[in-house]
């Protein structure tokens, strides 16, 4: 039977995870090295976000180095369909990755965010991520001439 972690969020709920997939977080791995804790409290992660967040480590806890480039495309579309979320739902999981120390997770929401972005105006981008916009006209123009090559 292989070695768990119990996980517990900040809304109290325990999640029983195989040793293997929360070591995929940095943070947790820390915990168990330095305390030898089976229990991790984790305060800033809602137990909705880290079924989440240990579905992707579950998901990668298995990536041998030998993939053909099948296994590998078959992993790309997986990742894309699981950022494919609304987007409270996708800041839940940027944070808990951040906390967490997740980087493949952190990498592949960025680039989620990157393709949000792609091709929008400020304003769109403003939009999109609920963004208030703090600055005069004045600044504003000084900016976007000051970093024209930005916005060819």
């Amino acid at each position: 039977m292989a070695k768990t972690v119990n996980l517990k969020s900040s809304d109290g709920h325990i999640f029983t995870v195989e040793e293997a997939v929360a070591l995929k977080c940095q943070t947790i791995k820390n915990v168990v090295e330095d305390t030898g804790d089976d229990e991790v409290l984790l305060p800033k992660v809602n137990g909705k976000t880290l079924v989440k967040v240990m579905e992707y480590c579950e998901k990668h806890v298995k990536e041998p180095s030998g993939w053909d480039q099948k296994e590998v495309d078959e992993m790309k579309k997986w990742d894309m369909e699981f950022v494919d979320v609304d987007q409270a739902v996708l800041y839940d999981m940027i944070m808990a990755a951040n906390y967490l120390s997740i980087a493949g997770l952190i990498e592949l929401i960025c680039k989620k965010a990157a393709d949000m972005m792609r091709g929008k105006s400020p304003e769109q981008i403003r939009e999109i991520f609920k963004i208030e916009n703090d600055f005069t006209k004045e600044e504003e123009a000084k900016i976007l001439t000051e970093n024209a090559w930005a916005f060819e």
